[in-house]
Protein backbone atom coordinates (compact mmCIF):
# COMPACT_ATOMS: atom_id res chain seq x y z
CA UNK A 1 0.00 0.00 0.00
CA UNK A 2 1.46 3.36 -0.95
CA UNK A 3 2.16 5.86 1.79
CA UNK A 4 1.29 9.09 0.03
CA UNK A 5 2.99 12.42 0.65
CA UNK A 6 1.40 15.79 -0.14
CA UNK A 7 3.80 18.57 -1.07
CA UNK A 8 3.06 22.20 -0.18
CA UNK A 9 5.06 24.83 -2.10
CA UNK A 10 4.77 28.22 -0.42
CA UNK A 11 6.08 31.56 -1.63
CA UNK A 12 8.55 32.47 -4.35
CA UNK A 13 11.43 30.27 -3.19
CA UNK A 14 9.17 27.31 -2.32
CA UNK A 15 7.53 27.31 -5.74
CA UNK A 16 10.79 27.70 -7.64
CA UNK A 17 12.45 24.87 -5.71
CA UNK A 18 9.28 22.76 -5.90
CA UNK A 19 9.06 23.15 -9.68
CA UNK A 20 12.64 21.92 -10.08
CA UNK A 21 11.79 18.99 -7.80
CA UNK A 22 8.82 17.95 -9.94
CA UNK A 23 10.89 18.25 -13.13
CA UNK A 24 13.44 15.92 -11.56
CA UNK A 25 10.75 13.44 -10.44
CA UNK A 26 9.13 13.43 -13.88
CA UNK A 27 12.51 12.69 -15.49
CA UNK A 28 13.25 9.90 -13.01
CA UNK A 29 9.88 8.19 -13.56
CA UNK A 30 9.72 8.67 -17.34
CA UNK A 31 6.83 11.14 -17.21
CA UNK A 32 6.74 13.86 -19.88
CA UNK A 33 5.88 17.56 -19.18
CA UNK A 34 2.23 16.88 -20.07
CA UNK A 35 2.05 14.20 -17.35
CA UNK A 36 1.93 11.16 -19.64
CA UNK A 37 4.32 8.21 -19.41
CA UNK A 38 6.95 8.18 -22.13
CA UNK A 39 6.93 5.16 -24.46
CA UNK A 40 10.23 3.90 -23.09
CA UNK A 41 8.75 3.87 -19.57
CA UNK A 42 5.79 1.65 -20.47
CA UNK A 43 7.64 -1.18 -22.19
CA UNK A 44 10.88 -3.05 -21.87
CA UNK A 45 12.78 -4.44 -18.92
CA UNK A 46 13.10 -1.08 -17.14
CA UNK A 47 9.33 -0.47 -16.92
CA UNK A 48 7.71 -0.71 -13.53
CA UNK A 49 9.35 -1.35 -10.20
CA UNK A 50 8.97 2.26 -9.15
CA UNK A 51 6.27 3.63 -6.92
CA UNK A 52 4.85 6.69 -8.64
CA UNK A 53 1.74 6.94 -6.48
CA UNK A 54 3.60 8.23 -3.41
CA UNK A 55 3.94 11.62 -5.09
CA UNK A 56 1.54 11.39 -8.09
CA UNK A 57 -1.99 10.23 -8.78
CA UNK A 58 -3.60 9.49 -12.15
CA UNK A 59 -6.36 11.53 -13.76
CA UNK A 60 -9.17 10.01 -15.83
CA UNK A 61 -7.10 10.33 -19.01
CA UNK A 62 -4.24 8.39 -17.39
CA UNK A 63 -1.92 11.37 -17.02
CA UNK A 64 -0.01 11.77 -13.77
CA UNK A 65 -0.75 14.72 -11.50
CA UNK A 66 1.58 15.70 -8.63
CA UNK A 67 0.10 15.64 -5.12
CA UNK A 68 1.21 19.25 -4.81
CA UNK A 69 -0.33 22.55 -3.73
CA UNK A 70 1.18 25.71 -5.21
CA UNK A 71 0.51 28.63 -2.87
CA UNK A 72 1.66 32.24 -3.17
CA UNK A 73 0.43 35.71 -2.30
CA UNK A 74 1.78 37.25 -5.51
CA UNK A 75 1.32 35.82 -8.99
CA UNK A 76 4.74 36.22 -10.64
CA UNK A 77 6.34 32.81 -9.98
CA UNK A 78 3.12 30.80 -10.35
CA UNK A 79 2.39 32.60 -13.64
CA UNK A 80 5.81 31.50 -14.85
CA UNK A 81 4.94 27.91 -13.92
CA UNK A 82 1.49 28.02 -15.56
CA UNK A 83 2.96 29.35 -18.79
CA UNK A 84 5.86 26.87 -18.89
CA UNK A 85 6.01 23.52 -20.68
CA UNK A 86 4.86 21.87 -17.43
CA UNK A 87 1.62 23.89 -17.25
CA UNK A 88 -0.63 20.85 -17.82
CA UNK A 89 1.14 18.73 -15.22
CA UNK A 90 -0.41 20.36 -12.14
CA UNK A 91 -4.02 20.26 -11.01
CA UNK A 92 -5.35 23.83 -11.53
CA UNK A 93 -7.61 23.40 -8.47
CA UNK A 94 -4.46 23.08 -6.35
CA UNK A 95 -3.05 26.48 -7.26
CA UNK A 96 -3.79 29.39 -4.96
CA UNK A 97 -2.71 32.95 -5.70
CA UNK A 98 -4.01 35.80 -3.56
CA UNK A 99 -6.61 37.78 -5.56
CA UNK A 100 -5.04 41.02 -4.30
CA UNK A 101 -1.72 39.87 -5.74
CA UNK A 102 0.34 42.26 -3.62
CA UNK A 103 2.41 39.61 -1.84
CA UNK A 104 3.45 39.80 1.80
CA UNK A 105 6.04 42.55 1.29
CA UNK A 106 8.79 40.42 2.90
CA UNK A 107 6.91 40.71 6.19
CA UNK A 108 6.26 37.57 8.25
CA UNK A 109 3.30 39.12 10.08
CA UNK A 110 1.63 40.07 6.79
CA UNK A 111 2.08 36.57 5.34
CA UNK A 112 0.75 35.02 8.54
CA UNK A 113 -2.37 37.20 8.80
CA UNK A 114 -3.17 36.90 5.06
CA UNK A 115 -2.96 33.10 5.37
CA UNK A 116 -5.28 33.30 8.39
CA UNK A 117 -7.90 35.15 6.32
CA UNK A 118 -7.95 32.53 3.54
CA UNK A 119 -7.22 29.46 5.66
CA UNK A 120 -10.58 27.83 4.88
CA UNK A 121 -9.92 27.88 1.15
CA UNK A 122 -6.41 26.48 1.55
CA UNK A 123 -7.41 23.84 4.13
CA UNK A 124 -10.20 22.70 1.77
CA UNK A 125 -7.57 22.11 -0.91
CA UNK A 126 -5.40 20.15 1.57
CA UNK A 127 -8.41 18.14 2.83
CA UNK A 128 -9.40 17.26 -0.73
CA UNK A 129 -5.90 15.95 -1.47
CA UNK A 130 -5.79 14.08 1.85
CA UNK A 131 -9.19 12.46 1.22
CA UNK A 132 -7.97 11.32 -2.19
CA UNK A 133 -5.12 9.36 -0.60
CA UNK A 134 -5.44 5.71 0.44
CA UNK A 135 -3.14 6.00 3.42
CA UNK A 136 -1.64 9.46 3.73
CA UNK A 137 1.71 9.42 5.50
CA UNK A 138 2.44 13.11 5.77
CA UNK A 139 3.26 16.48 4.28
CA UNK A 140 6.34 18.02 2.75
CA UNK A 141 6.66 21.81 2.91
CA UNK A 142 9.07 23.74 0.65
CA UNK A 143 9.69 27.34 1.67
CA UNK A 144 12.27 29.91 2.62
CA UNK A 145 12.38 31.39 6.12
CA UNK A 146 13.60 34.89 5.26
CA UNK A 147 10.86 36.46 3.14
CA UNK A 148 7.18 37.10 3.85
CA UNK A 149 5.03 34.41 2.22
CA UNK A 150 7.25 31.34 2.67
CA UNK A 151 7.94 32.27 6.28
CA UNK A 152 4.60 33.77 7.40
CA UNK A 153 2.16 31.66 5.40
CA UNK A 154 4.42 28.63 5.87
CA UNK A 155 4.35 29.15 9.66
CA UNK A 156 0.57 29.42 9.70
CA UNK A 157 0.18 26.24 7.64
CA UNK A 158 2.56 24.34 9.95
CA UNK A 159 0.39 25.24 12.95
CA UNK A 160 -2.84 24.37 11.11
CA UNK A 161 -1.54 21.04 9.79
CA UNK A 162 -0.41 20.10 13.26
CA UNK A 163 -3.91 20.79 14.63
CA UNK A 164 -5.82 19.19 11.77
CA UNK A 165 -3.55 16.15 11.20
CA UNK A 166 -1.79 15.51 14.52
CA UNK A 167 -0.80 11.93 13.58
CA UNK A 168 0.69 12.79 10.18
CA UNK A 169 4.37 13.54 9.67
CA UNK A 170 5.44 17.02 8.61
CA UNK A 171 8.81 17.31 6.94
CA UNK A 172 10.06 20.65 5.64
CA UNK A 173 12.76 21.69 3.21
CA UNK A 174 13.60 25.13 4.59
CA UNK A 175 15.95 27.46 2.75
CA UNK A 176 17.86 29.60 5.25
CA UNK A 177 19.11 33.04 4.17
CA UNK A 178 22.72 33.83 3.35
CA UNK A 179 23.75 35.41 6.64
CA UNK A 180 27.28 36.19 5.51
CA UNK A 181 26.25 39.11 3.32
CA UNK A 182 23.80 41.94 3.82
CA UNK A 183 20.42 40.92 2.49
CA UNK A 184 17.97 42.81 0.30
CA UNK A 185 15.38 41.90 2.97
CA UNK A 186 16.18 44.16 5.93
CA UNK A 187 13.79 42.40 8.32
CA UNK A 188 15.14 38.95 7.47
CA UNK A 189 16.29 38.32 11.12
CA UNK A 190 12.74 38.94 12.41
CA UNK A 191 11.17 36.66 9.78
CA UNK A 192 13.74 33.92 10.37
CA UNK A 193 13.31 33.87 14.15
CA UNK A 194 9.50 33.79 14.02
CA UNK A 195 9.58 30.93 11.49
CA UNK A 196 12.20 29.02 13.48
CA UNK A 197 9.82 28.87 16.43
CA UNK A 198 7.21 27.08 14.27
CA UNK A 199 9.80 24.79 12.70
CA UNK A 200 10.89 23.81 16.21
CA UNK A 201 7.42 23.24 17.66
CA UNK A 202 5.33 22.13 14.67
CA UNK A 203 7.53 20.11 12.31
CA UNK A 204 8.76 16.52 12.70
CA UNK A 205 11.89 17.00 10.59
CA UNK A 206 13.48 20.06 9.00
CA UNK A 207 16.01 19.65 6.21
CA UNK A 208 18.09 22.80 6.48
CA UNK A 209 19.31 24.22 3.17
CA UNK A 210 21.55 27.20 3.62
CA UNK A 211 21.97 29.71 0.78
CA UNK A 212 25.49 30.61 1.91
CA UNK A 213 26.62 26.98 1.70
CA UNK A 214 24.79 26.39 -1.60
CA UNK A 215 26.57 29.39 -3.12
CA UNK A 216 29.90 28.20 -1.74
CA UNK A 217 29.41 24.73 -3.22
CA UNK A 218 28.46 26.20 -6.61
CA UNK A 219 31.56 28.43 -6.63
CA UNK A 220 34.14 26.04 -5.13
CA UNK A 221 32.97 22.65 -6.32
CA UNK A 222 31.19 23.43 -9.57
CA UNK A 223 33.40 26.40 -10.53
CA UNK A 224 30.54 28.77 -11.32
CA UNK A 225 31.73 32.32 -10.69
CA UNK A 226 28.32 33.86 -9.97
CA UNK A 227 25.69 31.19 -9.29
CA UNK A 228 22.12 32.09 -10.24
CA UNK A 229 19.03 31.18 -8.21
CA UNK A 230 18.12 28.62 -10.89
CA UNK A 231 21.45 26.86 -10.34
CA UNK A 232 21.25 26.79 -6.54
CA UNK A 233 17.59 25.69 -6.79
CA UNK A 234 18.68 22.79 -8.96
CA UNK A 235 21.08 21.73 -6.17
CA UNK A 236 18.16 21.81 -3.71
CA UNK A 237 15.92 19.76 -6.02
CA UNK A 238 18.71 17.18 -6.44
CA UNK A 239 18.82 16.77 -2.65
CA UNK A 240 15.02 16.58 -2.40
CA UNK A 241 14.78 13.97 -5.13
CA UNK A 242 17.64 11.90 -3.67
CA UNK A 243 16.16 12.01 -0.15
CA UNK A 244 12.90 10.52 -1.47
CA UNK A 245 14.42 7.76 -3.66
CA UNK A 246 13.91 5.04 -1.06
CA UNK A 247 10.20 5.94 -0.98
CA UNK A 248 9.89 5.87 -4.77
CA UNK A 249 12.13 2.86 -5.47
CA UNK A 250 11.27 0.82 -2.41
CA UNK A 251 13.67 -1.72 -0.97
CA UNK A 252 13.43 -3.77 2.17
CA UNK A 253 14.30 -0.83 4.45
CA UNK A 254 13.50 2.88 4.74
CA UNK A 255 10.64 2.58 2.29
CA UNK A 256 8.42 5.02 4.11
CA UNK A 257 8.96 8.45 5.61
CA UNK A 258 8.63 7.38 9.24
CA UNK A 259 11.31 4.74 8.78
CA UNK A 260 13.57 7.34 7.22
CA UNK A 261 13.13 9.91 9.99
CA UNK A 262 12.87 7.60 13.01
CA UNK A 263 16.55 6.73 12.74
CA UNK A 264 17.61 10.37 12.41
CA UNK A 265 15.59 12.14 15.10
CA UNK A 266 16.33 10.80 18.61
CA UNK A 267 14.40 13.41 20.62
CA UNK A 268 11.51 15.57 19.40
CA UNK A 269 13.35 18.91 19.50
CA UNK A 270 16.57 17.84 17.77
CA UNK A 271 15.04 17.37 14.33
CA UNK A 272 17.08 19.76 12.18
CA UNK A 273 18.97 17.81 9.51
CA UNK A 274 21.88 18.84 7.31
CA UNK A 275 22.57 17.28 3.92
CA UNK A 276 25.56 16.46 1.78
CA UNK A 277 25.53 15.16 -1.79
CA UNK A 278 28.21 13.75 -4.06
CA UNK A 279 29.15 13.75 -6.89
CA UNK A 280 27.58 17.08 -7.76
CA UNK A 281 27.01 18.12 -11.36
CA UNK A 282 25.05 20.99 -12.85
CA UNK A 283 23.94 21.16 -16.48
CA UNK A 284 26.48 18.46 -17.34
CA UNK A 285 29.35 20.66 -16.21
CA UNK A 286 32.83 19.20 -16.34
CA UNK A 287 32.85 16.70 -13.53
CA UNK A 288 35.41 17.26 -10.83
CA UNK A 289 34.94 13.77 -9.40
CA UNK A 290 36.36 10.92 -11.46
CA UNK A 291 36.08 7.77 -9.37
CA UNK A 292 32.99 6.84 -7.40
CA UNK A 293 33.50 3.74 -5.31
CA UNK A 294 31.29 3.32 -2.24
CA UNK A 295 34.15 4.28 0.05
CA UNK A 296 34.94 7.41 -2.00
CA UNK A 297 31.32 8.51 -1.91
CA UNK A 298 30.91 7.87 1.82
CA UNK A 299 34.17 9.60 2.67
CA UNK A 300 33.30 12.65 0.56
CA UNK A 301 29.90 12.92 2.23
CA UNK A 302 31.64 13.48 5.57
CA UNK A 303 33.78 16.34 4.23
CA UNK A 304 32.64 19.73 5.49
CA UNK A 305 32.89 21.35 2.04
CA UNK A 306 30.20 19.01 0.64
CA UNK A 307 27.69 19.80 3.38
CA UNK A 308 24.92 22.24 2.45
CA UNK A 309 24.90 24.13 5.75
CA UNK A 310 27.51 26.73 6.61
CA UNK A 311 28.57 25.25 9.94
CA UNK A 312 31.71 23.25 10.52
CA UNK A 313 31.20 19.57 11.34
CA UNK A 314 34.73 19.50 12.74
CA UNK A 315 33.30 20.95 15.96
CA UNK A 316 30.47 19.21 17.74
CA UNK A 317 29.29 15.64 17.24
CA UNK A 318 27.06 13.62 14.96
CA UNK A 319 23.86 12.43 16.62
CA UNK A 320 22.91 10.26 13.64
CA UNK A 321 23.83 9.78 9.98
CA UNK A 322 21.86 8.15 7.18
CA UNK A 323 23.60 7.68 3.83
CA UNK A 324 21.36 6.94 0.85
CA UNK A 325 23.60 5.30 -1.75
CA UNK A 326 22.23 5.10 -5.29
CA UNK A 327 23.56 2.80 -7.97
CA UNK A 328 24.74 -0.78 -8.42
CA UNK A 329 26.33 -1.47 -5.06
CA UNK A 330 27.45 -4.69 -3.41
CA UNK A 331 26.51 -4.75 0.32
CA UNK A 332 29.96 -6.13 1.20
CA UNK A 333 31.51 -2.94 -0.22
CA UNK A 334 29.27 -0.95 2.12
CA UNK A 335 30.32 -3.07 5.09
CA UNK A 336 34.03 -2.64 4.27
CA UNK A 337 33.62 1.12 3.76
CA UNK A 338 31.90 1.51 7.12
CA UNK A 339 34.70 -0.41 8.77
CA UNK A 340 37.35 1.82 7.17
CA UNK A 341 35.51 4.98 8.24
CA UNK A 342 35.23 3.64 11.79
CA UNK A 343 38.93 2.72 11.91
CA UNK A 344 40.00 6.15 10.74
CA UNK A 345 37.54 7.89 13.07
CA UNK A 346 36.29 10.14 10.24
CA UNK A 347 33.05 10.90 12.11
CA UNK A 348 32.79 11.83 15.78
CA UNK A 349 29.54 10.62 17.38
CA UNK A 350 27.68 11.41 20.60
CA UNK A 351 28.43 9.18 23.57
CA UNK A 352 24.87 8.47 24.69
CA UNK A 353 23.63 6.71 21.57
CA UNK A 354 24.68 4.18 18.93
CA UNK A 355 27.61 5.60 16.99
CA UNK A 356 26.96 4.13 13.58
CA UNK A 357 26.39 5.37 10.07
CA UNK A 358 23.19 3.88 8.69
CA UNK A 359 23.11 3.08 5.01
CA UNK A 360 20.10 2.72 2.74
CA UNK A 361 20.73 1.28 -0.73
CA UNK A 362 18.53 2.54 -3.50
CA UNK A 363 18.22 1.91 -7.21
CA UNK A 364 18.92 4.65 -9.70
CA UNK A 365 16.27 5.73 -12.17
CA UNK A 366 16.63 3.58 -15.31
CA UNK A 367 15.57 6.54 -17.48
CA UNK A 368 18.37 8.96 -16.62
CA UNK A 369 21.89 8.35 -17.81
CA UNK A 370 24.56 9.43 -15.35
CA UNK A 371 28.30 9.50 -15.80
CA UNK A 372 28.80 8.18 -12.25
CA UNK A 373 28.38 4.62 -11.13
CA UNK A 374 27.50 5.51 -7.54
CA UNK A 375 26.08 8.68 -5.99
CA UNK A 376 25.27 9.37 -2.38
CA UNK A 377 23.17 11.64 -0.19
CA UNK A 378 23.87 12.11 3.49
CA UNK A 379 21.14 13.17 5.91
CA UNK A 380 22.80 13.98 9.22
CA UNK A 381 21.77 15.28 12.61
CA UNK A 382 24.79 17.21 13.92
CA UNK A 383 25.08 19.31 17.07
CA UNK A 384 27.02 22.12 15.34
CA UNK A 385 23.83 23.24 13.58
CA UNK A 386 23.14 25.31 16.70
CA UNK A 387 25.69 27.88 15.40
CA UNK A 388 23.28 28.64 12.54
CA UNK A 389 20.48 29.36 15.03
CA UNK A 390 22.88 31.38 17.17
CA UNK A 391 23.62 33.61 14.16
CA UNK A 392 19.86 34.08 13.64
CA UNK A 393 19.49 35.24 17.27
CA UNK A 394 22.49 37.60 17.20
CA UNK A 395 21.23 39.24 13.99
CA UNK A 396 17.77 39.52 15.52
CA UNK A 397 19.22 41.16 18.65
CA UNK A 398 20.99 43.82 16.58
CA UNK A 399 17.67 44.95 15.09
CA UNK A 400 15.52 44.41 18.17
CA UNK A 401 17.82 46.34 20.53
CA UNK A 402 17.11 49.41 18.40
CA UNK A 403 13.43 48.49 17.85
CA UNK A 404 14.12 48.94 14.16
CA UNK A 405 11.52 48.28 11.43
CA UNK A 406 8.80 47.14 13.82
CA UNK A 407 6.03 49.36 12.41
CA UNK A 408 4.90 46.90 9.74
CA UNK A 409 4.65 44.14 12.34
CA UNK A 410 2.62 46.11 14.88
CA UNK A 411 0.00 46.83 12.18
CA UNK A 412 -0.98 43.15 12.16
CA UNK A 413 -3.35 41.59 14.72
CA UNK A 414 -0.78 39.19 16.17
CA UNK A 415 1.48 42.06 17.27
CA UNK A 416 -1.13 44.77 17.95
CA UNK A 417 -1.25 43.94 21.69
CA UNK A 418 2.53 43.82 22.13
CA UNK A 419 5.71 42.17 20.94
CA UNK A 420 5.58 39.09 23.18
CA UNK A 421 5.58 36.84 20.11
CA UNK A 422 9.16 37.96 19.36
CA UNK A 423 10.32 37.28 22.92
CA UNK A 424 8.55 33.92 22.96
CA UNK A 425 10.15 32.91 19.63
CA UNK A 426 13.59 33.90 20.88
CA UNK A 427 13.01 31.83 24.02
CA UNK A 428 12.05 28.74 21.97
CA UNK A 429 15.08 29.09 19.66
CA UNK A 430 17.41 29.64 22.64
CA UNK A 431 16.04 26.45 24.25
CA UNK A 432 16.74 24.63 20.99
CA UNK A 433 20.36 25.90 20.95
CA UNK A 434 20.82 24.82 24.59
CA UNK A 435 19.42 21.37 23.81
CA UNK A 436 21.81 20.84 20.89
CA UNK A 437 24.72 21.95 23.08
CA UNK A 438 23.59 19.57 25.81
CA UNK A 439 23.39 16.74 23.25
CA UNK A 440 27.19 16.89 22.95
CA UNK A 441 27.58 15.91 26.62
CA UNK A 442 27.55 12.28 27.84
CA UNK A 443 24.74 12.90 30.35
CA UNK A 444 22.27 14.36 27.83
CA UNK A 445 19.92 11.50 28.67
CA UNK A 446 19.10 13.31 31.93
CA UNK A 447 18.80 16.73 30.21
CA UNK A 448 15.67 18.61 31.16
CA UNK A 449 14.69 16.46 34.10
CA UNK A 450 15.25 19.36 36.46
CA UNK A 451 14.08 21.99 33.98
CA UNK A 452 10.66 23.52 33.48
CA UNK A 453 9.07 21.43 30.70
CA UNK A 454 6.20 23.82 29.96
CA UNK A 455 7.52 24.36 26.42
CA UNK A 456 7.20 20.69 25.54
Amino acid sequence: MPREIITLQVGQCGNQVGTEFWKQLCAEHGINPEGFLEDFATSGSSAGGDRKDVFFYQADDEHYIPRALLLDLEPRVINTITSSSYKNLYNPENIYVSPEGGGAGNNWASGYSKAEKVHEEIMDMIDREADGSDSLEGFMLCHSIAGGTGSGMGSYLLEKLNDRYPKKLIQTYSVFPNQEFSSDVVVQPYNSLLTLKRLTLNADAVVVLDNAALNRIAVDRLHIKQPTFAQTNSLVSTVMAASTTTLRYPGYMNNDLIGLLASLVPTPRCHFLMTGYTPLTLDRQTQSVRKTSVLDVMRRLLQTQNIMVSTSTRKGKYISILNIIQGEVDPTQVHNSLQRIRERKLASFIEWGPSSIQVALSRKSPYIETTHRVSGLMLANHTSIHTLFQRCISQYDKLRNRNAFLDNYTKEALFSEGLEEFDNSKHVVQDLIDEYKAAETPDYVNYGLGLDTSME
